[in-house]
């Protein structure tokens, strides 16, 4: 695999130097020509007029436009060529050379033309496909962001960008830290087959964003998603969202759940332009839940003690004895720590980014450089990027032209150390600096009670051990952040190479690309003994871990494209499309422990590797596909318009019987506006027509080679051969995911283009889900799991956004943009073999999660929090009128939980649960529907002003309503259940008895006060001030000044405000989990963070 990635490396460097090449051919430095060009009838200088050298057939050589005294300076290649000289509202003129090397040049006025020439602009829509239809002609749900919309924000990343701009795409941040990712979802959860992000296509071709499949080291929702950081945003020149199954069942079995298309710049034709731009951001957290001082922990503990005991902490426990005759003790456990504090700073953000562009007729280049470093609020965390891109077009005559497109990104991820790296929040650093204890010391006192340089990590203490395999990560917080190590280094080099051949210009044409992408990323992973304590002997000790994986993939299209000339009543254009890839994989990891220092952190050193968990690994995927597209798209008498498409898809993920799928879509659109009776509305109507479609596309399962019986290493061995056992049964049977989709809407242009609005409807129908995990079945047969098709799935709902101009004159214009879309989530139909319930009830912090028909996917169940019994008679049983339930020897009963399996009698102080049946018991039957994660509405809005053409100020809010989070953090925090630090609001809990709270008592290991209910559900509802800007456009005369054409600064604020009910750090919450039990739990992640960014843009 590195012999490639060198052989590749080295093809594209030679072919990146043989273009260079070609065209400094055309603006090779030869002659200098200068030169004035001003008004002929004022004598005043003409500014940015372009002037250009071009050659006998016509075409441009180089250009240059004239400064604010209307000077140039020009250096041509050959004498014999010709000068032209233009500009709006003047007539050209063109210039021979000869033996002249300086001219004076007056431009006679055009105002004619002016007055008498009206342009148009309606940009073609790319769905990737190589088909180029006009915007307004489309018959799909397609949504476009132009790449200056989003130019301000900090965003690092595509997916930032675009959160909350686009209606139905529901984006959120896995973290706040440097390079966590984002979780996307178009029009809902289409797919439980594990990753239900879209497909990204990146110039027209598929851009591969998962890892290999058997490669664990990091999670989907960490790291899947961040692959976009390897395309800097600054190199986008325009995003479009294709959402309906029309628009993506021309992509087949990738594009389920929807597909992202992007274009990168490309080289405009002129003179050399330089670009440079700046952000320089500061970065800050958010206020935390604010947690118990030392003082009030150590005043609680040995409280929840006494109320399950009935007596003292014994005096062997020393970290609350508070003997000052022993030091050591009573120094390193009388502190007021705050843990999160100590692990939380200011972050600090620089993003560079040096572009330059040009050429002639017969080439253009686009050249870009970047690099992005960022430090994270939590510390420890980080992230940097270094990225180039080169794109090309060279015309090699009039009917061939070849286009490359080169790009390679260098990124480094620092991301907090996690115990069993699944990127569960829950045993990450930030996590337990929350439930740390507060009495301890950061840094260790000495016997003699003086501050030493060394962390306080005991091996053991009242709150436990570290001890991952039995789920208690406690360890020294600041210590794990500054000395444990999980660095994620990827490299990826694309090249992208397109020919095109006009067969018949303009009306026949053939395209062809192929692209190689070759990644490799290498995680290395470390925990030293200094931050747990722990004895040497033990195999989290100086633990080191490493993984990597290089990927190579080989993606081909071959369009063939036909547009004939029929007449301007009808129009027709047609694609035929072959597509293929190839995907292989490699990976490998090896762990061990007990190296012989903290600072041999290489696996490669000796150390330990018989234990369980350590060892080697390695893997291999291959997946395959091919697919052919018949596209075309007819229109009559510009109101109506039809388009078709066929896919066949082939992928070698499925067994021979089943291996092969077709995709049909048709779409139509109706501009009402056309007609003949409409144009008594002209004067205030500029469109109104209605689209609509039906298509298919399908899903394919998760996993490489399922139709055949595969086999794992046991990690055993007799007589010194290893052992193995089935870990796959073959599947030859299984079936495509197939969505349905069926899609409306209408568009009205009103008031000159001043008022533009798009409604949509859809309804999508996932049929034969793919589920993972599977089907568990009897290991009788040596197999544990089967992976079926279970099931069948439904989305539906509408889209609304508006764009407005209410305000337009010389010197102001106010624009307003808003967007909503709703989106219901519904399972129509499941295996009765399928699992259908997740979660025990009967056991704290837990919720019943089922999968029901006619109910949402990530629905959860638990009991109805009613407070807190105040006295003893508050906890007796009631019936439904309110009346005492007595036994039959008249004696009231008092209410109990889980009768008989658990059998526990609630005393004063307890959690009281809503007793749904009366009974008296709480138990499965008081179990009732708290929510789901999906949220009813999302969308955004902003207004933006500019004034005079130089201010421009932009503000933009995101919303989301309705969906109900799980407040896990409030969970841990407030469950009072052991030595875990808790947030003061248990400082209002029961204590005596007649005490009003909604705040139980402190029961040390004991009671039910945290089961999962009500009392941890909040409403994920929330407003978020997003972001707001000022940029400042300086006039030519200032940047001509300063040697620039233009020049720009900007302030930047985001995520400054958050109107919320919710408790938590932040209601902003992804679905988290696998398959089909998902969750929007909220597990201390970093919250979004607050940004303050100065940038500054330069051309030159």
């Amino acid at each position: 695999m590195r012999r490639i990635y060198t052989t590749v490396f080295y093809t594209v460097f030679a072919l990146c130097v043989f273009a260079f090449v070609n065209v400094h051919a055309q603006t090779a430095e030869r002659i200098l020509i200068k030169g004035r060009v001003t008004d002929s009838r004022d004598k005043l200088p003409v500014i940015g007029a372009t002037v250009v050298e071009q050659d006998k057939d016509g075409r441009t050589i180089s250009g240059q436009a004239t400064d604010i005294d209307g000077n140039f300076a020009l250096k041509v290649t050959d004498v014999t060529h010709k000068i032209v000289i233009s500009t709006i509202g003047y007539k050209s003129r063109t210039l021979e050379i000869g033996a002249r090397r300086s001219f004076v040049v007056q431009l006679e006025s055009n105002a004619r033309a002016l007055t008498d020439v009206v342009v148009t602009a309606r940009p073609p829509v790319n769905n990737g496909t190589g088909l180029l239809i006009d915007k307004r002609d489309q018959t799909t749900s397609t949504v476009t962001l132009n790449a200056k919309d989003v130019e301000e924000l900090q965003a690092t990343s595509i997916d930032q960008a675009i959160q909350g701009r686009l209606p139905g795409v529901d984006i959120v941040s896995n973290s706040g830290d440097p390079g966590a990712g984002m979780s996307i979802r178009i029009r809902g959860t289409a797919t439980l087959n594990g990753n239900t992000n879209p497909l990204i296509v990146v110039d027209n071709v598929p851009f591969q964003t998962s890892v290999p499949t058997n490669f664990n080291f990091s999670t989907a929702d960490q790291n899947q998603y961040a692959d976009l950081l390897s395309i800097a945003p600054s190199d986008i020149k325009d995003i479009s969202i294709l959402k309906d199954a029309a628009a993506t069942a021309v992509w087949g079995a990738q594009a389920a759940n929807g597909v992202l298309i992007i274009n990168t710049k490309r080289g405009q034709k002129g003179a050399p332009s330089i670009s440079y731009t700046f952000k320089g951001t500061l970065s800050q957290q958010p206020s935390t839940i604010p947690l118990l001082s030392g003082d009030q922990y150590s005043t609680f503990i040995p409280e929840m003690y006494m109320n399950v005991s009935g007596v003292p902490l014994p005096s062997s426990i020393k970290e609350f004895s508070n003997d000052s005759f022993d030091p050591y003790y009573y120094n390193n456990y009388s502190q007021n720590t705050d843990w999160v504090k100590a692990i939380t700073r200011t972050g600090y953000l620089t993003d560079n980014n040096l572009s330059i562009s040009g050429g002639g007729d017969k080439a253009r280049y686009f050249a870009s450089v970047g690099y992005n470093g960022q430090t994270g609020t939590t510390v420890g965390t980080g992230f940097s990027r270094l990225n180039t891109r080169l794109n090309l077009d060279y015309v090699v005559s009039s009917k061939i032209r070849f286009t490359t497109f080169i790009s390679y990104a260098h990124n480094v991820t620092d991301y907090s150390f996690s115990v069993d790296n699944n990127g569960n929040e829950a045993d990450g650093v930030r996590n337990v600096a929350m439930i740390k204890m507060p009495n301890m010391s950061i840094y260790e006192y000495n016997d003699a009670g003086v501050l030493t340089p060394n962390y306080f990590s005991p091996a053991a203490n009242i709150q436990g051990a570290y001890n991952p395999a039995a789920g208690v990560p406690i360890y020294n917080p600041l210590a794990m952040a500054l000395s444990a190590k999980n660095r994620l280094v990827t490299d990826r080099i694309i090249p992208h190479f397109n020919l095109t051949y006009n067969i018949i210009p303009e009306v026949l044409n053939l395209n062809g690309d192929i692209v190689f992408d070759i990644s490799n990323g290498k995680q290395d992973r470390f925990l030293p003994q200094i931050a747990t304590g722990r004895p040497f002997t033990e195999t989290s000790v100086n633990r080191a871990a490493s993984s990597d994986y290089d990927t190579y993939s080989v993606v081909s299209k071959t369009n063939l494209i036909y547009t004939p000339r029929i007449n301007e009543k009808h129009s027709f254009t047609g694609l035929l499309s072959v597509q293929t890839s190839d995907q292989k994989s490699v990976t490998q990891s090896q762990t061990i422990a007990g190296t012989a220092s903290p600072f041999l952190q290489d696996p490669s050193v000796p150390g330990r590797i018989t234990n369980a968990g350590l060892g080697v690994d390695a893997g291999i995927n291959q997946t395959r596909w091919v697919a052919a597209l018949v596209n075309g798209q007819y229109k009559f008498l510009d109101r109506y318009i039809v388009n078709v498409a066929l896919r066949g898809e082939g992928n070698s993920r499925f067994g021979e019987s089943k291996r092969y799928g077709l995709f049909p879509s048709a779409s139509f659109r109706y501009r009402l506006s056309g007609e003949k009776f409409m144009k008594k509305f002209d004067n205030f109507l500029d469109e109104l027509s209605f689209r609509g479609g039906i298509g298919r596309s399908g899903g394919v399962p998760r996993y490489d080679y399922l139709f055949y019986n595969t086999y794992v290493n046991t990690g055993s061995s007799y007589l010194g051969q290893a052992g193995l056992f089935p870990s796959n049964i073959q599947l030859d049977n299984l079936r495509w995911e197939q969505l349905t989709g069926i899609d409306g809407g209408l568009n009205i242009i009103l008031f000159k283009n001043r008022l533009n609005i798009d409604l949509g409807f859809y309804q999508n129908t996932t049929r034969d889900l793919l589920a993972q995990p599977g089907i568990d079945i009897s290991t009788v047969n040596g197999y544990s799991r089967v992976l079926l098709n279970v099931g069948t799935l439904e989305n539906k709902g509408y889209e609304l956004s508006i764009f407005a101009t209410p305000l337009k004159t010389k010197n102001w214009m106010v624009e307003f943009n808003f967007n909503i879309a709703q989106n219901l989530n519904t399972v129509k139909a499941i295996s009765p073999y399928y699992q259908t319930s997740s979660g025990n009830v009967s056991l704290n912090g837990q919720y019943l999660q089922l999968l029901q028909v006619n109910n949402p996917l990530g629905s959860f169940y638990g009991y109805k929090y009613a407070g807190v019994y105040k006295d003893k008679d508050a906890t007796i049983a009631r019936d439904g009128n309110g009346n005492q339930i007595v036994s039959p020897s008249g004696t009231p009963v008092q209410m109990r939980f889980n009768y008989p399996a658990t059998d526990y009698l609630f005393q004063p102080g307890d959690a009281m649960y809503e007793d749904v049946n009366h009974d008296g018991n709480i138990n499965y039957q008081d179990v009732v529907y708290l929510g789901n994660g999906n949220p009813k509405f999302t969308g955004g809005f902003g207004p933006s002003i500019t004034f005079k053409g130089n201010l421009k100020l932009n503000a933009f809010f995101s919303f989301r309503t309705g969906g109900q989070v799980i407040n896990s953090t409030k969970m841990i925090t407030t469950n009072m259940y052991s030595f875990n630090n808790q947030s003061t609001a248990t400082l209002r809990r029961w204590r005596t008895a007649g005490d009003e709270t909604d705040m139980p008592r402190a029961l040390y290991n004991n009671g039910y006060n945290w089961l999962g209910s009500s009392r941890y559900v909040e409403s994920g509802t929330f407003l978020r001030f997003r972001s707001i800007t000022a940029r400042y456009t300086f006039n030519k005369k200032v940047a001509s000044r300063l040697k620039a054409k233009n020049l720009s600064a900007y302030v930047t604020a985001e995520n400054l405000l958050t109107f919320t009910r919710y408790t938590g750090q932040d209601p902003e919450v992804s679905m988290k989990g696998n398959g089909i039990f998902q969750l929007a739990t909220d597990n201390s992640a970093t919250p979004p963070l607050k940004l303050y960014t100065l940038g500054l843009t330069a051309s030159f």
